[in-house]
């Protein structure tokens, strides 16, 4: 059984050191051994723009062109690209008079944080160093200079070009800042006509929201009937974010959700292999790109029939991938008039709102494997925030919480280690005397255990099966954008970053070793050294962890020690080994 017991052992370590291993391979750029299930390819068609663009739908075929005369009025009043401008009291959007494209995307209400060596402020705090000002720069989301843009535009029948994402628009003349005590924005675009079509672009910029209508308005100007369909488009390079770390990366690219097949995460690589998986068409679903805390969407609520599509573009450097959704819509005969009406979401994954946006868009917060764990332990952690109102004490009680839960199981496991502890010396003494009779020590051993009714692994048992509660809620505290610059108390202003003093992990450190000091040592000298090793391998990982995960870990280990030694206490081993 000790034999056993020291198996399961090496195989929490091994597996811990290989996930670290992969942890670094990704930091590195490398691929990781962990990918979502992909498998065929997508049934994108290219379409006559993929050299700019990427892969479109191949639209369907229609009858009628548009006459030489409505293309000769079209190039011959030849436009200029303009950069307009839009400022609410949370977004500061940049929309692209080509094609009307949004290209860039800050988050006024998050801020980006300013790298300083880790010794700063510990030199702040002694008056060796002067305080730094906290950089105010807002986070950008999108940005063309990166080639991350939200594209829409229009598709016509085979050979045929209608105004697309390429197409310079003339911006009409309005107000550019939301202004105190107006709700809504509105910027308006007109396309010269192509194809017999002119394409009037609307974007609504509303107070509060990260939600910005899109209509795009079509009219059928030539003499001929045309068959339209609009696309919208998410174009990102395959860049991490912006401070993401391979110790604890969140998933980074682009998404397809469908009622019936439900969210569908799809890696780079994956992509780069036409190894892709999605249902091609659908009458719901939207489209996203993904990263950690933040997200784009396109989405269209209302039932309509769409065709769903994911690829490279050709071509482009540095390499881009596009996600996007096709809608056809009817005949538009010549003198009318159709418009859609859809939503670009460009914002931060606060799970409750993005539910209540669209079907599923929850699911862009990336919680891994244990999302069906995940999801009710941050619903808890909300309700406990709104009790307390700081998110390091709604940590703090969570954790207490799930002590009061599992008491019994770890009682349980405490009680086994504490009579695993007084048995010790006399399991030594036995492996010295049978040292060359490994049968007879085993035959010795399982008797003394059978009389003092231990059992080796039930210290490891109860540990085991709250793992998967565990794992989850490191998801939820890295995953979730509220502990974005979330303070808890003094040195610690921003949950999601590392502590800048080191202060929690070398508790961390210090908590774990005590708890190995209070644990049996093991008569095997290679499994009690293994034991002192675990805790260090560990700790160093929580020197680049984020304030509130390392938070969770210290108060965690607090309460186990706690526990651990009123029930050593209580079996008369308090005093030492």
């Amino acid at each position: 059984m000790t034999d056993i017991r020291r198996t399961v052992l090496w195989v929490v370590f091994t597996m811990s050191l290989f996930l670290l291993w992969d942890g670094w391979q990704k930091y590195n750029g490398h691929p990781s051994f962990f990918s979502p299930s992909a498998s065929r390819q997508a049934a994108a068609a290219a379409s006559g723009d993929a050299g700019a663009s990427g892969s479109l739908p191949q639209p369907a075929a229609v009858a009628g062109a548009a006459t030489p005369a409505v293309e000769a009025a079209s190039a011959a009043a030849p436009l200029v690209s303009e950069k307009v401008h839009i400022t609410t009291d949370v977004l500061n959007v940049t929309l692209d008079s080509q094609g009307g494209d949004v290209s860039r995307v800050e988050l006024n209400r998050y801020q980006r944080s300013a790298e300083r060596p880790w010794f700063a402020p510990l030199l702040e705090a002694v008056g060796l160093r002067k305080a730094e000002v906290a950089d105010t720069q807002p986070i950008v989301l999108m940005d063309e200079m990166r080639g991350y843009k939200a594209q829409s535009g229009l598709l016509g029948s085979a050979g045929e070009k209608l105004p697309n994402h390429d197409t310079l628009m003339t911006v009409l003349p309005g107000e550019r800042s939301l202004k105190d005590g107006v709700n809504e924005l509105s910027v308006r675009m007109e396309s010269p006509v192509v194809g017999g079509v002119k394409l009037v672009k609307t974007y609504t910029f509303k107070r509060g929201e990260y939600l910005i209508g899109v209509k795009n308005e079509l009219v059928n100007v030539g003499d001929k009937p045309v068959t339209p369909q609009v696309y919208l488009q998410l174009v990102r390079d395959s860049a991490p974010a912006a401070g993401a770390t391979g110790f604890y990366s969140t998933f980074t690219g682009p998404a397809v959700y469908t009622d019936s097949e439900k969210f569908k995460k799809l890696e780079f690589k994956k992509i780069d292999k036409n190894d892709i998986d999605i249902e091609k068409s659908a009458d719901d679903g939207w489209v996203a790109m993904v990263q950690h805390y933040f997200a784009s969407a396109w989405l269209h609520n209302a039932s309509a029939k769409r065709e769903f599509f994911v690829n490279k573009i050709q071509g482009s450097n540095p390499q881009k991938y596009a996600v996007g959704m096709v809608f056809t819509l009817a005949q538009l005969a010549p003198g009318a008039t159709e418009s859609q009406q859809d939503e670009l979401f460009v914002g931060p994954q606060e799970e409750k709102k993005l539910a209540a946006i669209a079907p599923g868009l929850e699911l862009v917060k990336d919680y891994g494997w244990f999302t069906i764990i995940s999801k009710p332990l941050f619903w808890l952690l909300d309700q406990l925030h709104s009790l307390v109102s700081n998110w390091g004490w709604a940590i703090i009680l969570l954790v207490v919480l799930l002590k009061i839960a599992f008491f019994w199981l770890n009682a349980s496991a405490y009680r086994s280690m504490a009579k695993m502890k007084a048995i010790n010396p006399r399991i030594t003494e036995l492996r010295e005397r049978y040292k060359d009779d490994p049968q007879k020590q085993q035959q010795e051993m399982m008797r003394i255990y059978r009389e003092e009714k231990v059992n080796p692994l039930g210290s490891c048992l109860p540990m085991l099966a709250q793992m998967p509660i565990f794992i989850a809620l490191y998801w939820v505290l890295l995953s979730s954008v509220e502990m974005r610059s979330a303070p808890w108390l003094g040195w610690i202003t921003d949950l999601s970053v590392k502590d800048p003093l080191y202060i929690l992990p070398l508790l961390m450190t210090a908590t774990s070793l005590f708890q190995v000091w209070l644990n049996p040592t093991p008569a095997d000298p290679t499994q009690a050294k293994m034991m002192w090793i675990m805790p260090l391998a560990f700790s160093f990982m929580f020197f680049t962890f984020p304030a509130g995960l390392t938070l969770y870990y210290v108060v965690n280990n607090l309460l186990t020690i706690a526990q651990q030694w009123l029930i050593n206490r209580q079996m008369g081993l308090n005093t030492g080994k």
